[in-house]
């Protein structure tokens, strides 16, 4: 299984440190995240692409997977008027087009909280509508859109392998597949392997780290409540072959280089005694 770094952790230091460590700690791949100041779509646009591009030629590492920052100010679309959530899609098809430029297999998305005055019925209805749209940008570019789902804490659909399952067949575009991110699942007591079951090759990718099983916060592996071999056992045993990227996010921002290396060198332990059975 091919472990990836996501950026997002080294957002307080050049890009260059986040290549650079990834290539140093031995990871396959980068999730770059796609906010300022690093690969913000716009920002790609206006000539930052040849400089990710030079980056990921000197350090010998490959982005596979382009987050760009969204559902929260100011690009979410699933908030606000029509007119923002058409600024908000056309904000994600640039994405689409520098995830597609850069030579990642996915642009991943997900689904911001929506208005509160509106009901489940309507949400849901400008998700599909919204998904649909960027499912159609992909399939004239050529270019996959992953959609990840996230925890009741941050959204109010998509919370479940059920829903993910259901909008990508409401949506049904070979552009757009679906993932799992190993928080949401434990935060509501839900298999992980769930995923699987119901999203089956359509599961495209994975975000692994540890839980606290209370909150939405991304732990590092090994130290939250995940049974974290067994659930990669389970998942091999599944046939989970797709990429992983170890998802750091904000609570390591400090020392990002000590807890990259920290936590691949827990992950391949933790997969090598997991194939091991």
């Amino acid at each position: 299984m091919e472990l990836g770094m996501f950026t997002s952790g080294y957002q307080y230091y050049p890009l260059e440190r986040a290549f650079a460590d990834a290539r140093r700690f031995g990871y396959d791949y980068i999730e770059l995240w796609g906010g300022r100041p690093h690969a913000f779509a716009p920002d790609l646009s206006r000539g930052g692409l040849a400089e990710v591009r030079a980056l990921m030629d000197r350090c010998q590492m490959p982005v596979r997977v382009y987050t760009p920052e969204h559902n929260a100010y100011p690009y979410n679309y699933m908030l606000g008027s029509e007119a923002q959530r058409q600024d908000a899609l056309d904000y994600l098809k640039l994405a689409m087009d520098m995830g597609k430029a850069l030579g990642a297999e996915y642009t991943l998305v997900s689904v911001g909280r929506g208005d509160y005055a509106l009901p489940r019925q309507a949400q849901w209805r400008r998700l599909t509508a919204s998904l649909k749209e960027l499912a159609r940008h992909g399939e004239e570019i050529g270019h996959c859109v992953v959609l990840e789902g996230l925890t009741p804490y941050e959204s109010g659909l998509c919370t479940t392998a059920g829903e993910l399952a259901q909008v990508l067949e409401e949506v049904n575009s070979p552009c757009l597949v679906g993932m799992c991110d190993v928080v949401p699942p434990f935060v509501i007591r839900e298999p992980a392997a769930n995923y699987l079951d119901l999203l089956g090759e359509r599961m495209a990718h994975l975000h692994l780290v540890d839980s606290d099983g209370a909150s939405a916060d991304h732990l590092l592996p090994g130290e939250g409540r995940i049974p974290l071999e067994e659930l990669l056992r389970e998942l091999l045993e599944r046939g989970y072959r797709g990429r992983c990227t170890i998802e750091l996010v904000s609570a390591y921002q400090n020392e990002p280089a000590l807890y990259a290396r920290r936590a691949l060198a827990r992950v391949r332990e933790l997969l090598e005694r997991a194939e091991k059975g």
